[in-house]
């Protein structure tokens, strides 16, 4: 089966990546934009649609804008993003596999029974670098190919 998607709890990657927004609180908009700017730059280089999601209640609720490639989900009051990440696994199950990515143990423990594949953010991490990085390199070397095609001729 294919992944359909990527679900991932925001603030928990965020608590585990000081690198992004270094020095601003992990529920500030400032960090919560590094990180969907990030998730997008991943999403480009693998292709998987994202959904992000963050507890509402944890900081103020900024829009940015959501789009079906890179989904921001707010709980509402009274909800968590664990029960959206849960509800989310159980309905997308039928179409795919679905990645969830947290720290959460009891969560990741819950979304495998319902058949999902997980992933620690540590780990999500790593693979977010390298596949940033295969792009940019490919990148560049794509530019040079061009160019050496255009001084050519």
């Amino acid at each position: 089966m294919a992944l359909v998607r990527i679900l991932v709890d925001g603030y928990s990657l965020l608590h585990s990546w000081p690198e992004l927004a270094p020095g601003k609180p992990r529920h500030s908009a400032i960090a919560r934009e590094e990180l969907i700017n990030r998730l997008t730059q991943y999403r480009d280089a693998c292709g998987t649609p994202i959904t992000i999601i963050f507890d509402g209640a944890s900081g103020p609720v900024v829009e940015f804008p959501s789009t079906p490639e890179v989904e921001i989900i707010y709980s509402r009051t009274g909800q968590t993003a664990d029960q959206i990440i849960e509800r989310v696994t159980h309905r997308l199950g039928s179409y795919g596999e679905v990645l969830v990515v947290t720290d959460d143990l009891a969560e990741r423990e819950t979304v495998s029974s319902a058949g999902a594949m997980t992933s620690s953010c540590m780990n999500f991490i790593k693979t977010i670098n390298n596949a940033v990085s295969d792009l940019e390199r490919e990148i560049t070397n794509y530019n040079r190919r061009e160019r050496d095609k255009f001084n050519k001729h």
